[in-house]
C-alpha cells in the first residue's frame, strides 16, 4: 500500500505536534512494507507538488491538529483549490488536539467525513486523539512515550487500511471524564498548567498576563 499523507497543520515542522505524530505513525505502517509520500500545508511553495500528488494518489491520509473545534484556516485555503476526483479514491484522517476528552472532537470528526465526500473520496474514518498539547514542548524521551502509540495505530492502518478497527476506536480514550475527574483536571488547570502556560509565555517573550485583555 502506498498513501499520500498531508500533514495540514499551519506550523512549521519544528513546530508541528502533527508532524511529530506521523513521524511515529509512518514508522509502523511501514512495518510491513508500505511506503508514503509526505507533503506538509505549512510550506504554501509546495501546494502545486501537494495537489499534483493529490490528483495522482487514490489513498489519501490528512493529518491535522483541531483549534477550538475548528481545522485550521491554512488548510481550509489549500482544500478549496482541490478538484473532487473520482474513479474510488480512499481519504483517511488523524485528528489531534489539546483537548484530552473524546466529545471534544466529535463536531470535526463529523465534518471530516463529510469532507471527503464532497471530494468525491469512500471515507476510510478518522483517527482521534486529544491530550497532544505538550508534545513539542517535551523532551526527546518524553515526547517518544507520548507519541509511541502512534506507532501501534500506523500498524493498524497498515493492516486495515483504513481507521474502522475496535482498536482505532478505543485509541481516542474516554469520550468525558467522570466529574470527580473533571473537576480535578479543572483545579490542576487553574493551578500548575497555568503557572506552566505562564512560563511557557515568558519564554516566547511575553510579558503581559494571561488574562490580559486589551481591547476591553
Amino acid at each position: 500500500m502506498h498513501v499520500l499523507i498531508i500533514n495540514g497543520s499551519p506550523r512549521i515542522k519544528k513546530y508541528s505536534n502533527t508532524d511529530k505524530i506521523l513521524s511515529e505513525f509512518t514508522k509502523g505502517m511501514c512495518e510491513k512494507g508500505d511506503t508514503f509520500d509526505l507533503y506538509e500545508i505549512s510550506d504554501k511553495k509546495s501546494w502545486d507538488n501537494i495537489r499534483k500528488a493529490y490528483d495522482e494518489s487514490d489513498n489519501i491520509l490528512i493529518a491535522l491538529p483541531l483549534y477550538v473545534e475548528c481545522i485550521p484556516g491554512l488548510l481550509m485555503e489549500f482544500l478549496e483549490t482541490l478538484t473532487p476526483k473520482t474513479g474510488g479514491a480512499k481519504m483517511s484522517f488523524i485528528l489531534q488536539s489539546g483537548f484530552a476528552e473524546g466529545v471534544q472532537l466529535r463536531c470535526g470528526e463529523a465534518y471530516l467525513e463529510r469532507l471527503a465526500g464532497r471530494l468525491g473520496c469512500e471515507y476510510g474514518g478518522t483517527l482521534c486523539k486529544g491530550g497532544n498539547f505538550e508534545i513539542r514542548f517535551l523532551n526527546d524521551e518524553n515526547r517518544v512515550k507520548a507519541t509511541s502509540p502512534y506507532g501501534e495505530m500506523g500498524r493498524e492502518f497498515s493492516a486495515n487500511g483504513n481507521f474502522n478497527s475496535d482498536k482505532c476506536k478505543a485509541f481516542t480514550g474516554p469520550e468525558i471524564f467522570p466529574a470527580p475527574v473533571r473537576l480535578m483536571v479543572g483545579f490542576f488547570f487553574r493551578t500548575a498548567v497555568r503557572k506552566s502556560f505562564m512560563r511557557d509565555a515568558e519564554s516566547l517573550g511575553c510579558t503581559k498576563p494571561l488574562d490580559y485583555k486589551p481591547y476591553t
